[in-house]
């Protein structure tokens, strides 16, 4: 019997079901972008600027380590929906207790690698002297918190495999009022300063981490849990691992291409560090906006493909275009307008507005490119096909980026030109993707002709 937070994928109106699903997910990921905001505003606020650059100069080596796993994650989203689609109870069940099991050791292991190596890792990327022994201390205490973390990440792909991001929405604002809480105390009553905020960070993840363990234990259906019954199901991992290690490494590689452009900005000093640094968090409301429209896209796309129902998948993905585009245009047209006073809420230091106002004014105005980038590929591992995507994302994005910046930047070395190769790698992974979406569309025709809708 379906709960009330499942979601009928297969069936009715796409574009209604599209919003009710895409628009708690981002409101979560907004929520927990405004939450990690707060990390950046108060110590910008109440600590200075050097730390604001220490908290930023960590947050693309962060993403880049953990990347591989949160993309895995991807994985269990397109395994859950295909089994739960198809009511393969045992299978979904198994998939569940493989999924959890392995974020705990994967969560484990990425406390000790963020712990050992933080520091090494941030002298390879220049990271300023002045900043550098609180970017270690920020980095080395997040990094305490990478089993919650994952464990969260986990649950909740296995709950939107269902179609639920309602609950990961209410789990999200309670932890998230925690971390600003924390924030305020640790930061502006204890002066704490950067490890106030890491503190905080690692306690939210904590207790976003219990919410939704519960949830899926309290759970009636196949995905219930019960850690009596943890267990690595090889074959499930392993189809897991087809579909999310791709995806996982696309963004891990990607991430290294941030790292590159962080060490370059690093060599413009702490006000552009900063300057990055804020313009690099509006922008993460951007990202997360449209990225939740493309992990409901990879959701239907699963469920839909796994019962082949093509012409609906179709038309889910005609959708999804439309909702992108609307959500980027909107969003990225209200940051570049608006950008200097957005950049205003994270410091009052007028070098690092202008700054960050230069980042945000090139990448904003063309983020509806950045958008249709991340739909394809979601798209793309809804129907199980994950290598060719990140092998053209890594081509496009990567390829692009070092290009510009060890051959084009070392001759125009400004900001504004080093962040034209953002819309310019956006565009030709565009290209090389909807090239690879046609392919695949073709030869789905051709294998499974005209299938219900």
């Amino acid at each position: 019997m379906k709960n009330r937070y499942e979601l009928d994928m297969l069936n009715g109106s796409i574009m209604p079901k599209l919003i009710s699903f895409a628009l708690p997910l981002m409101v979560s990921s907004i929520l927990q972008l405004l939450f990690n905001a707060v990390d950046v505003i108060t110590v910008g606020q109440f600590t200075g600027k050097e730390a604001l650059a220490a908290v930023g100069s960590t947050t693309a080596l962060i993403n880049m380590l953990i990347n591989l796993f949160t993309g895995i994650s991807l994985g269990t989203n397109v395994l859950a929906a295909r089994f739960f689609a198809t009511k393969m109870d045992k299978e979904m069940s198994e998939t569940v207790h493989t999924s959890v099991a392995f974020a705990l050791i994967s969560g484990i292991f990425m406390a000790f690698v963020g712990i050992i190596f933080a520091r090494p890792l941030l002298l390879l990327m220049d990271t300023d002297v002045a900043v550098i022994d609180h970017s270690v201390l920020y980095m080395r205490i997040y990094f305490l918190g990478m089993p919650f973390f994952m464990l969260y990440t986990y649950c909740a792909a296995i709950l939107r495999a269902i179609g639920d991001t309602k609950r990961p929405l209410i789990f999200l604002l309670i932890s998230g009022i925690l971390n600003t809480g924390l924030n305020l105390l640790l930061v502006i009553k204890f002066h704490m300063g950067v490890s106030g905020v890491a503190i905080a960070t690692v306690a939210s993840q904590l207790l976003s981490c219990i919410l939704v363990v519960i949830c899926l234990i309290r759970a009636k259906g196949s995905y219930k849990l019960d850690f009596r019954k943890l267990k690595i199901h090889w074959m499930h991992l392993l189809t897991i691992f087809r579909i999310g290690i791709p995806a996982g490494v696309q963004g891990t590689v990607i991430n290294f291409s941030n790292v590159l452009l962080q060490a370059s900005v690093n060599k413009f000093g702490p006000d552009a560090m900063a300057g990055y640094t804020s313009a690099n968090s509006v922008l993460g409301f951007l990202f997360v906006s449209i990225n939740s429209v493309s992990q409901a896209c990879m959701s239907f796309t699963s469920q839909n493909y796994s019962v082949r129902k093509i012409k609906r998948m179709k038309r889910i993905h005609v959708d999804c275009v439309i909702l992108e585009l609307i959500v980027s245009g909107i969003l990225g047209g209200l940051a570049y307008i608006f950008g200097r006073q957005l950049l205003h809420i994270y410091t009052k230091d007028a070098a690092v507005i202008e700054y960050g106002f230069d980042i945000l004014a090139i990448t904003s105005a063309t983020y509806f490119l950045c958008s249709i980038m991340d739909l394809l590929p979601s798209a793309l591992r809804g129907m199980g096909r994950s290598a060719i995507p990140m092998l053209f994302s890594i081509i496009g994005t990567v390829g692009t980026r070092i290009v510009w910046i060890f051959l084009l930047f070392p001759h125009h070395k400004s900001l504004d030109f080093l962040f034209i190769s953002y819309p310019a790698s956006w565009l030709v992974t565009v290209l090389m993707q909807l090239t690879c979406y046609v392919i695949v569309i073709s030869i789905i025709n051709r294998k499974y002709g005209k299938t219900t809708s």
